[in-house]
């Protein structure tokens, strides 16, 4: 086989690619929306959720900064077929559960919300596990360069 041929990508590599990078952004916007929200939108939420956010840790919300900004560089790297998608999935995922460490258990959010405020940070951390394992498959395979 020539290099040509064993480094030639699936077509469910791009999907799963433009899926990742279409998440990631979708975590950056959440992020973005977060951070500049402003008191007339804080004071109309409800009282756990308005709570939460009022007592998120600095250091709880520079993890988000890191893991959404992280987790899009990853997804471009990855649809670029660079290995530096590798390592940033894993900062990634560790900014994840450090910001969740902040939101769920130091801001209140078990308490305030509910276990149910669980299950997107428990979906996020899942997605973020899976591109990690696959793009250290797309690097063992050759995929990534």
């Amino acid at each position: 086989m020539t290099e040509q041929s064993t480094n030639k990508v699936p077509r469910s590599f791009w999907v799963i690619g433009v899926v990742a990078l279409v998440w990631n952004l979708l975590g950056l916007m959440a992020y973005l929306m977060q951070v500049t929200m402003d008191e007339a939108t804080l004071a109309a939420m409800p009282a756990a959720e308005r709570a939460v956010y009022e007592s998120m840790p600095t250091w709880a919300v520079s993890a988000f900064a890191i893991a959404v900004n992280a987790g899009v560089l990853a997804c471009l790297f990855l649809l670029l077929r660079k290995t530096w998608a590798v390592p940033l999935f894993v900062v990634s995922l560790v900014a994840v559960l450090v910001q969740d460490a902040g939101a769920l258990f130091v801001a209140g959010g078990l308490e305030g919300m509910g276990a149910a405020s669980a299950i997107l940070p428990l979906l996020v951390l899942l997605i973020g596990a899976y591109l990690i394992v696959y793009s250290r498959s797309a690097k063992q395979k050759g995929w990534l360069r």
